[in-house]
C-alpha cells in the first residue's frame, strides 16, 4: 500500500500539508506554497538517505517519509500525514490513520530492513501519540523546540523492529 512519490504527487501532497489540522500538528506551520514545495522536492527525489511514499491507491490517502536512512546503526526517522479532508469527508480517517501507520512499520522494518525507528510528535497531538503507543512505540524523550518562534513541547518516540506490534 505504499509507493515512491512522483512529480504527478506533489500537488496532491502539497495541498495536504497545507491542510489546517495538518499545520497545527507539523514542525513548520505556514503555508507552503508552491516554490517551497519544488524545492524540498528536488532536494528529497534525489537523496538514497531518503524517502517519500504515498499511502493508498485510487485515490491515495496519505504519505510517509523516511530520513536518515543508510546509517550503521540502522535507524531512521519517519513522519506522516493524511488527507484529512478527504477521509474525513468518506468518513474513513481512524481506518487510515491505523492503515498508514501499520503500512509505514511494515516497509520500516521489511523493505528498508531497519532496527530502529524514532520520531518526534508534539506533546499536545495526544491522539497519534497514543497511535503509536498502541503499535509499541516508546518515548524516550521531552524536550522544548521553537516552532515559528513559540516555545513547543516535543515528544521523542521510538520504536525497535522486535518491539513492533
Amino acid at each position: 500500500m505504499l509507493r515512491a512519490a512522483e512529480e504527478r504527487d506533489l500537488e496532491t501532497v502539497r495541498r495536504w500539508r497545507n491542510h489546517p489540522l495538518v499545520r497545527a500538528a507539523s514542525f513548520t506551520t505556514h503555508e507552503i506554497l508552491p516554490a517551497e514545495h519544488a524545492r524540498w522536492w528536488a532536494g528529497v527525489r534525489g537523496d538514497p538517505s531518503r524517502r517519500v511514499l504515498i499511502y493508498g491507491d485510487d485515490p491515495p490517502e496519505g504519505v510517509v517519509t523516511f530520513s536518515g536512512l543508510g546509517g550503521f546503526d540502522r535507524a531512521a526517522s519517519w513522519g506522516f500525514y493524511l488527507d484529512i479532508a478527504g477521509l474525513e469527508r468518506d468518513g474513513t480517517l481512524l481506518r487510515a490513520w491505523v492503515g498508514i501507520e501499520r503500512a509505514a512499520l511494515g516497509h520500516a522494518f521489511g523493505a528498508l530492513g531497519l532496527l530502529t525507528l524514532r520520531g518526534e510528535v508534539l506533546a499536545a497531538n495526544t491522539a497519534v501519540r497514543e497511535l503509536h503507543r498502541r503499535f509499541g512505540f516508546t518515548e524516550t524523550a521531552v524536550y522544548h523546540r521553537e516552532i515559528d518562534g513559540v516555545s513547543r513541547e516535543v515528544v521523542g518516540i521510538r520504536l525497535d523492529r522486535e518491539d513492533a506490534r
